[in-house]
């Protein structure tokens, strides 16, 4: 973009941002308050909700003084952000952090992490006790290591009861711990005396965990298990559909059941590989909040929509060209992932298997405490960051209202009496889309059990359920 483009872009913003309140752009706050005037003057530039947000209205403070008595309410950065969201029932996901550090690495795939990936359930609807069972085990890490396996089930952490109030204070905040089994017995968790203690180190997760061919028939199913939209694995990604590419796949399983979200970049770039029939059409259109929308809507709405594309960087696109797929679900499958489902559906005929996703249709960005909101110059006094909801995301055919999730075509849950190996063809979800493209089966008959209602995951309670825009429009966080 022309710079004096890019200038008269930040005037209109500024404009809008700071009406009626002249100086507060001009007068810093003082160093007691500067990162709740970033939490601040961020949501008020950003936050998708932001009109529904009393004190957060353009002309809420005349000047920075007044903004500074409002901001000294505030003792935590914390309180004050959760104070200037909508109410929580709206607002799911908007979060803020105090280490910019752990954040970015976080949105790549890397954290603290034991290599243990789980589901949180209740034991009964009217009980506070939860407990969770192993859903995969990342290679390389202190987990695979150790005896613990898919479908293990523990039920307290170092002796204690996991409860819904207790749970991210045992799995999160230890580096080590030890987790007490039980068994799964005529629809009750059972101790058994078992026990594995987990360490988590610094873990980067390779979101590719299964790629592979299965031959039935005159059919070459491609099974690709996906779990997490980290940009940084594109390449690796795209490598992948080479793989399946050259074996001539002639139908494709994506396995997005423990997929909780990720880039939206990185969403584009998986829908065109399926694809790529569809080059420079729209995936996707973003929809921000009034006062950042109308702009672009104006002057550059192009940049608002995200476009099939044919390549990574300079590197072609390994592209199946398929008209119909097959994608695996759970209560896990969010945000990025939900986008991919939703994006290609006005293209190509979309067969999902599994339960109802998450419901995740809005999005996010990475604001920093500098002068743009971007990581150049940034605040050396702290290391705060937010990652508020500051889009909404649309297919081709304007639909985006998924807020309760998306219905699979078959429902079928995963039950912990038959969870089967992830990969297998007689893992049940897999089986089941097996016999859809073959024709030779009906759904799989799961055996009888008690169905848990569901609690959380590893990757909800520790924020990777993103759907994040790592650049935003027309240079917005690029300084002038």
């Amino acid at each position: 973009m022309k710079t004096s483009f890019k200038i008269a872009f930040l005037l209109f913003i500024a404009f809008f941002t700071f009406q009626s309140c002249e100086d507060m752009d001009d007068v810093p706050a003082p160093q007691n308050l500067e990162i709740n005037d970033f939490i601040w003057k961020g949501l008020n530039l950003y936050y998708l909700w932001q009109a529904d947000v009393p004190n957060l209205a353009d002309n809420r403070f005349t000047n920075q003084s007044e903004l500074n008595n409002f901001l000294a309410q505030y003792t935590k950065p914390e309180d004050l952000f959760d104070a200037l969201r909508v109410d929580k029932s709206i607002d799911r996901f908007s979060w803020i952090v105090s280490d910019y550090n752990e954040l970015e690495g976080m949105l790549q795939g890397t954290t603290k992490n034991d290599g243990m990936d789980f589901g949180l359930y209740y034991k009964s609807s009217g009980s506070n006790d939860i407990f969770g069972f192993v859903r995969y085990i990342i290679p390389n890490s202190d987990a695979s290591t150790k005896n613990i396996k898919r479908g293990d089930i523990f039920y307290a952490v170092n002796g204690t009861q996991l409860t819904a109030s207790n749970y991210q204070t045992l799995l999160l905040n230890a580096e080590t711990y030890t987790l007490n089994l039980a068994d799964y017995n005529n629809g009750q968790i059972t101790p058994n005396g078992k026990s594995v203690t987990l360490t988590k180190t610094e873990l980067s997760e390779n979101p590719i965990f299964l790629n592979k061919v299965m031959v039935n028939g005159t059919h070459k199913i491609g099974y690709l298990m996906y779990n997490g939209f980290y940009s940084n694995y594109d390449t690796q990604l795209n490598d992948a559909f080479a793989s399946l590419k050259s074996q001539g796949v002639t139908d494709l399983v994506l396995d997005l059941r423990y997929n909780s979200g990720g880039s939206v970049q990185s969403a584009t770039r998986l829908a065109s590989m399926i694809t790529g029939q569809f080059t420079d059409k729209v995936f996707s259109k973003q929809r921000w909040n009034d006062k950042i929308n109308a702009y672009f809507e104006s002057e550059d709405p192009d940049a608002l929509k995200n476009l099939f594309t044919s390549t990574i960087g300079s590197t072609p696109i390994n592209s199946l060209n398929l008209t119909k797929i097959y994608i695996l679900t759970t209560k896990s499958t969010a945000s990025a992932s939900e986008l991919v489902i939703n994006g290609l559906k006005p293209y190509i005929d979309v067969v999902q298997i599994g339960d109802i996703t998450t419901g995740k249709n809005v999005g996010s960005i990475t604001i920093y405490d500098s002068p743009t909101f971007g990581k150049e110059n940034r605040n050396p006094n702290h290391r705060y960051a937010m990652q508020p909801i500051v889009l909404k995301i649309v297919n081709a055919s304007d639909f985006g209202d998924y807020f309760n999730g998306l219905t699979p075509t078959y429902s079928l849950k995963e039950n912990l009496n038959n969870l089967g190996v992830l990969g297998d063809s007689a893992e049940p979800l897999l089986s089941t889309a097996i016999g859809k493209i073959t024709g030779t089966a009906k759904m799989v008959k799961i055996t009888e059990g008690k169905q848990f209602p569901y609690f959380e995951d590893a990757k909800s309670i520790s924020g990777q359920n993103q759907m994040y825009v790592e650049k935003v429009p027309a240079g917005l966080l690029k300084s002038l």
